[in-house]
């Protein structure tokens, strides 16, 4: 159930693309008697920790959105305590290539839109919300930059930036290519690993016995 997104993205040029192409109704028919929040339940909140990375919208003053991918360590994208009724996913910014393109952007319009990926099951969640940035040189809550601080090197984090999420949903895994990164391949590939060295000792130790004379055998 899309916790608050339709309703959010529901907007009269949408209603206008759903008439047009026959969907209104169904739309109508699905969301009715909804009555939904947008807080992160706890399997959603296990999600969000788990990623090692999101991909990240913002619009600029001209109009152009811009989409930039934000990777870290596991667990770099923190469910923070639930403020209004709503989520709020929080972050330590790194200093990058300086372009500050999704920064600038903020500073226009703090509205986001985040997808977090599971290429290897095949999920997809969709954010909306409301961005917050503050610079670490500004009055920064200690405890805040203490809990998103996963890099263990504060100097290097220039700013945090949290996310009061307005809405979100679990899309349709149908088209979703399976990938795996380097570590989900050495989990799946272990038991493989094990049976590869367990089958070499085995042929080494038959190519001992084959070398030895015909009456050391055993």
């Amino acid at each position: 159930m899309p916790h608050r997104y339709l309703e959010e993205l529901s907007t009269a040029s949408v209603t206008a693309a759903r008439e047009r192409y026959g969907s209104r109704g169904a739309i109508q028919r699905m969301t009715a008697g909804w009555h939904t929040d947008a807080l992160l339940d706890a399997g959603t909140a296990a999600f969000v920790a788990e990623r090692d990375g999101f991909y990240l919208g913002t619009v600029g003053e001209n109009g152009w959105p811009y989409l930039q991918y934000r990777g870290g360590p596991p667990g770099f994208l923190h469910v923070l305590d639930p403020v209004d009724g709503h989520g709020v996913l929080g972050w330590a910014d790194l200093r990058g290539n300086r372009q500050y393109l999704s920064v600038g952007n903020l500073g226009a319009s703090p509205k986001v839109s985040l997808l977090l990926m599971d290429y290897a099951h095949q999920r997809r969640l969709k954010i909306i919300g409301t961005a917050r940035v503050v610079d670490v040189r500004d009055d920064v809550r200690p405890d805040l930059l203490e809990r998103l601080d996963v890099y263990g090197r504060s100097g290097k984090i220039e700013r945090l930036i949290t996310v009061d999420v307005q809405g979100y949903d679990w899309n349709c895994p149908q088209h979703i290519t399976p990938r795996y990164t380097e570590a989900e391949l050495a989990d799946v590939l272990a038991p493989v690993g094990d049976e590869l060295t367990r089958l070499r000792a085995e042929n080494q130790a038959l190519r001992e016995q084959l070398r030895r004379p015909a009456g050391a055998r055993q």
